[in-house]
């Protein structure tokens, strides 16, 4: 199969997250990864998946890819993308993340609703627990909860001052068995790719529309799947992450 170049922004927040713009409804979130001219994209709420369905489904015929994602917070405060190939991959870990979250009544201590959509931009429900909260999953579990559903393990904005990995932990403990970093400054990634011994990838972590697409990374794939992903980062086959 012959290898083309794809675009991807595999960070992107929906209306679901409490830090998502009310905007940020799956249909829209589509209509604008195709206006950036993306490929492939993935939708990581926190904490949770609840919107992803609907954004296949709103994906569907558009020639966008989405990949179901979810961005978990560790017991250390430590965001980490899991993003997967399927519905089914990812509702085993919704379901474990949702049982090691706090449960406190999201609508009373939180300035804005988070809202589960479905595909026409409609109001299906709210979610119930405090999204933006630490599990009680280390990094450690988080990742092997993500590789034990087939998914891809990305330390997100790796390099932030908030909720990324250095900065939270000190260091990336070299037993952590990520698959990528997501780096928060393009302008160094190639100085971290070489000294982690990870390859780096750029997302938009977009939180309102015209975030979608602001950063993103260009891979070399025989077709927009997680299997090509995870050999374009181990740079399998001829796949690769191409810089631009």
């Amino acid at each position: 199969m012959a290898l083309r170049r794809y675009r991807a922004d595999l960070h992107i927040h929906s209306c679901l997250s409490p830090c998502g713009e009310v905007e940020m409804s799956p249909r829209r979130i589509v209509d604008e990864a195709r206006k950036a001219g993306l490929d492939i994209i993935a939708l990581c709420d926190h904490n949770t998946a609840a919107n992803t369905a609907a954004a296949v489904r709103a994906a569907a015929e558009s020639g966008l890819r989405v990949f179901p994602g979810i961005e978990i917070t560790s017991s250390e405060e430590v965001h980490i993308l899991g993003l997967f190939e399927s519905l089914e991959d990812i509702r085993p870990v919704e379901t474990a993340v949702a049982s090691n979250l706090p449960m406190p009544d999201s609508r009373k201590t939180f300035v804005r609703d988070q809202i589960i959509a479905d595909e026409f931009d409609g109001v299906s429900g709210f979610h119930p627990a405090f999204l933006m909260g630490a599990t009680a999953l280390s990094a450690g579990e988080v990742v092997d909860l993500i590789h034990a559903h087939n998914g891809l393990a990305v330390a997100s904005h790796f390099d932030r001052s908030a909720f990324g990995i250095i900065a939270q932990l000190g260091f990336i403990p070299p037993d952590l068995r990520l698959d990528a970093l997501e780096s928060a400054s393009p302008d160094k990634a190639g100085e971290f790719d070489e000294a982690s011994g990870l390859p780096v990838i750029q997302s938009s972590d977009a939180h309102q529309p015209d975030e979608i697409g602001r950063r993103s990374t260009l891979f070399l794939l025989a077709e927009p799947s997680i299997r090509e992903i995870r050999q374009a980062l181990a740079g399998l086959e001829g796949r690769g992450v191409l810089r631009t």
